[in-house]
């Protein structure tokens, strides 16, 4: 479904991605890992072209796109098919959940906006907000908000959806309703690619697992391999730090 080929990418003097590799299956629900700084959330973003990748190739659908020089025409083709879910909601504050839900498919689908209303409301109760679609951001918790974004790429009904780390800028007493909408998505057979460093969502929920570190993939592997047998010595030196942070929590 989406295959991923020799993504390069560099800020100034800082290579953030050399030559990733990925694929994502339809149905799959890939997480991709690593500590800040290694290159997650920028390649996600040159997936969907919110950044400009220096070189690479993406193939979606069979159909295949220059990560460096796709025209407008070949986005915003792209996009129709995909949904992105911002770690920091990105809502319009002066609108409703449910105008939220409604403005792109009212403004750039130019559907009707009783029909929009309608998957609208279907989609907030999708999310468990069916009883919010008239509160504004204001009036609703940060997992409140961050499920208002999961409704609203619902709405255009993707193909695949990509996550960016869409629960770290939540509390954690409120981390678990937006995993639990994302579990249900998975049960759903939504196809989704989520930069998370939530492992128990990764351990979980997700098929494969990607690796990354310095802006190269170090492992990619199905999840149960992974979190059981990882080959690679740097993958296993990740997991453990991440286990003693959990047991440090847990004490």
């Amino acid at each position: 479904m989406l295959e991923v080929q020799n993504v390069c990418k560099r800020f100034g003097d800082l290579q953030v991605l050399k030559d990733v590799n990925l694929s994502v299956d339809k149905g799959d629900v890939v997480a991709v890992l690593g500590p800040s700084g290694s290159g997650k959330t920028t390649l996600l973003r040159c997936v969907n072209f919110l950044e400009t990748a220096d070189s690479g190739t993406m193939v979606f659908d069979g159909e295949r796109f220059d990560l460096h020089a796709a025209s407008r025409m070949d986005i915003a083709r792209l996009r129709r098919k995909t949904a992105f879910v911002f770690q920091n909601y990105n809502l319009f504050l002066n609108k409703t959940a449910l105008q939220n839900v409604t403005e792109g498919l009212t403004v750039a689908r130019k559907m009707p906006k009783e029909q929009a209303i309608d998957i609208g409301r279907k989609m907030l109760e999708k999310v468990g907000l069916s009883d919010r679609a008239g509160h504004y951001p204001s009036q609703l918790s940060g997992g409140q908000q961050q499920r208002v974004a999961i409704a609203r790429a619902l709405a255009t009904d993707p193909e695949i959806i990509l996550f960016d780390e869409p629960t770290s800028a939540l509390d954690p007493e409120l981390i678990g309703e937006v995993l639990a909408v994302m579990r249900q998505l998975a049960r759903d057979g939504m196809t989704m690619l989520v930069v998370t460093h939530e492992l128990s969502f990764a351990r979980g929920v997700s098929n494969k697992v990607i690796f990354m570190e310095d802006g190269a993939v170090v492992e990619a592997a199905d999840s149960k391999a992974f979190f059981e047998h990882p080959k690679e010595e740097r993958t296993r030196a990740f997991l453990r730090t991440i286990d003693r942070r959990v047991d440090a929590q847990e004490a």
